[in-house]
């Protein structure tokens, strides 16, 4: 039996040329995690030194994946211009720079000089990505309803996150700059996947943790509007409201979620939550609403439980070398 699970796994090189470009949404994860945690030791400075321990995990893990990936480059380029090609696959890539901006802006209240570098070159990096995918998304023609689904929010999630870092690092118009691209990214999309998702076939079941991507662009928008604004207002309120409503759609949808498959789109649902967690805090202390308080607690302890259940099951499935086959 030993040799025969030997023999299913793949070999290295095999392996390292099915790595899929989404596994970086397990940085996205962890760093939401990271902010989430920085935010929540505002109120519980007991947990202030865990935030430099998980932030330091989680640049290890971008490194690493950094690494591997452009191994991958090098030695399996037709596998990444595949990847580039495929019409799910493509949106993921943006999860790299992503990666970059969400480590650069934990890194900032604690580091600032060496953040900003990073930032700047995430920002920047995200902007050229975006464009790329963009141009594909426009040139190619092969392209139809049934490929479109909510990863296609990553290029306008990574817009809205600069800002955050950015306005205390004193890039204030760069980060409207930003907040302007994604808010338009997020609104045409948000559009064409509501459509996909009403008037077309379900989507396949690997996908539909995709479907928690919702939340985020409203969510982190929210943050970078308060950053650039101070105060939250009428248009962070309907910006707030409207990652709740996605929240509690996903929350409907949570029995069905549960019965699926373990896949590695599993971790969909790390960044949304951390990013509704971070914002109901912040709509709680600047709309001085306790229960908004309150229910960001909760909202951190579902985190929690969410990234550390992961976290398990995507090690295991590393070493079971599940994340290095191809797609049936």
């Amino acid at each position: 039996m030993q040799a025969v699970n030997r023999a299913a796994r793949p070999g290295i090189g095999e392996g390292l040329a099915h790595l899929p470009v989404g596994v970086f949404a397990t940085v996205m994860g962890l760093a939401g995690l990271v902010l989430a945690t920085e935010r929540m030791a505002h109120a519980v400075p007991a947990l202030a030194p865990l935030a430099p321990l998980l932030l330091g995990l989680t640049a290890l893990l971008y490194l690493a994946l950094l690494g591997l990936y452009g191994l991958k480059l090098a030695r399996y380029a037709n596998e990444v211009v595949a990847e580039w090609r495929h019409p799910v696959r493509l949106a993921f890539f943006p999860a790299i720079t992503i990666g970059l901006l969400l480590v650069a802006t934990a890194l900032a209240p604690h580091a600032p000089r060496f953040a900003e570098p990073l930032w700047l070159v995430g920002a920047l990096a995200h902007l050229a990505l975006m464009l790329a995918v963009l141009t594909t998304w426009l040139e190619l023609q092969h392209y139809e309803p049934p490929h479109l689904n909510p990863a296609w929010f990553i290029p306008a999630v990574g817009n809205v996150l600069v800002p955050i870092a950015g306005v205390p690092l004193g890039w204030v118009e760069l980060s409207w700059f930003f907040l302007g691209i994604g808010l338009l990214f997020w609104l045409v999309l948000l559009t064409l996947v509501f459509n996909r998702l009403v008037f077309h076939h379900p989507l396949p079941a690997r996908l539909l943790p995709t479907l928690c991507i919702l939340i985020a662009p409203p969510a982190v928008s929210f943050l970078a509007w308060v950053k650039l604004v101070g105060e939250p207002g009428a248009f962070g309120r309907i910006l707030y409201a409207a990652a709740v409503l996605f929240f509690l759609v996903l929350l409907i949808q949570a029995p069905k979620l549960a019965r699926l498959p373990w896949a590695l789109s599993f971790w969909a649902y790390s960044f949304p939550l951390a990013a509704l967690t971070i914002a109901t805090s912040v709509a709680g202390e600047r709309l001085h609403q306790p229960l908004l308080g309150a229910a960001a607690w909760a909202l951190y302890a579902l985190l929690v439980v969410v990234i550390g259940s992961l976290a398990i099951r995507t090690v295991k499935g590393a070493l079971a070398g599940e994340l290095f086959r191809p797609e049936g």
